[in-house]
């Protein structure tokens, strides 16, 4: 199976079986307030050897000055209950695209994307024409991701970081990655408020440090976020027209295709070999002469279809599965997060906004 960095908070295998997305608040609005009381006020990472050796070694190879790191790490706070969202769900845990796809795809939702797409339309039609990503896919991230800045979540970002950095539950099956990869995001994080002056124990994100309207975690921050509307800052929790631009940054980033559809409906033949079909999971591997010499059939317009594709199967709970041909506009969405269920609420909302505008 492919596999990827982990780039947002919005965790694949949470959001495939269900799990709601948590997101960041406004910073300046909420300066210094947590998503929940402290679980365990006697617990700052200050007390913590592995947390002070982490920063003396974090400062000496970013530069950065070793009391400002040691201070910032040592005010974070353990919270009991992050290491419980991050792990999966029980093994046996039916999926049910039908009921995932209610949760994001409600008249609640798509009227804040519709109110969203009327008071931003220019900065869509802007990042379509700059990025070459729709606006519908950019109404859909962003209405999945925080409701249009309703839910941008309410964690210290600091606190988030620092306890999936010393304390990933290591009953995770991938902790040794997973933590890795936090690690690397405090150091992100560390350095993204070095730089830009703003206080790490100040922004609100998701339960991973997800921070902004889109829920970036900071590599994607530092890689792909960009002032979209020329005030010489990138403010991703109070400017919609930087989170616009960002989240097209980060599609074109990721090797989005202007022009090319996302998936395709696709008919199974009763004799198709779906083993072979469904092993490479959401990477796009066959040609369309491949998919049909399997017993995958495009109909329609996806006949012309040239690129690779992906066999995408959304499991019903115990009625059949949903299937469609994803192509590398699909897969590039599950950049954002890892879950073809994702992937595919993200493309429903927009069109649903659309068809409501």
């Amino acid at each position: 199976m492919h596999r990827r960095p982990f780039i947002l908070s919005s965790v694949a295998t949470l959001l495939a079986a269900g799990t709601p997305i948590l997101s960041s608040a406004n910073p300046r609005q909420q300066k210094g307030r947590r998503s929940e009381p402290s679980e365990d006020p006697a617990r700052p990472y200050l007390l913590r050897e592995d947390a002070m050796r982490f920063a003396d070694d974090l400062a000496a190879r970013r530069g950065l000055d070793p009391q400002w790191v040691r201070s910032s790490i040592g005010q974070a706070l353990f919270i009991r209950s992050i290491p419980r969202l991050m792990l999966p769900p029980p093994r046996g845990t039916a999926k049910n695209w039908r009921v995932y796809r209610s949760r994001f795809i409600d008249p609640v939702r798509i009227r804040a994307g519709v109110r969203f797409w009327a008071a931003n339309g220019s900065a869509l039609a802007r990042a379509n024409e700059q990025f070459g990503v729709p606006e519908e896919i950019i109404v859909g991230i962003i209405g999945v991701e925080t409701i249009y800045g309703q839910n941008m979540g309410s964690f210290r970002v600091m606190d988030a970081l620092a306890t999936l950095t010393f304390d990933f539950p290591p009953q995770h099956p991938r902790a040794q990655a997973r933590q890795a990869f936090f690690q690397d995001e405090l150091e992100q994080f560390l350095s993204l408020c070095h730089r830009t002056g703003m206080d790490p124990m100040t922004p609100l994100g998701s339960y991973a440090g997800a921070m902004g309207m889109p829920q970036f975690m900071p590599s994607s921050w530092v890689k792909h976020a960009i002032d979209f509307d020329g005030d010489g800052r990138i403010d991703l929790w109070n400017s919609p027209t930087d989170a616009i631009g960002s989240v097209a940054s980060y599609f074109q980033g990721y090797g989005w295709r202007p022009g090319m559809p996302t998936h395709y409906p696709v008919q199974l033949a009763p004799e198709a070999d779906m083993d072979a079909l469904l092993a490479p999971d959401i990477l796009p591997s066959f040609s369309q002469a491949s998919f049909a010499a399997k017993g995958a059939i495009l109909t329609g317009a996806g006949r012309d279809h040239a690129g690779p594709l992906a066999l995408i199967e959304l499991q019903n709970g115990s009625s059949e599965p949903t299937f469609v041909a994803g192509t590398e506009n699909f897969y590039t969405i599950t950049r954002y997060n890892w879950s073809s269920y994702y992937a595919m609420a993200v493309i429903d909302l927009g069109r649903e906004v659309a068809a409501a505008r």
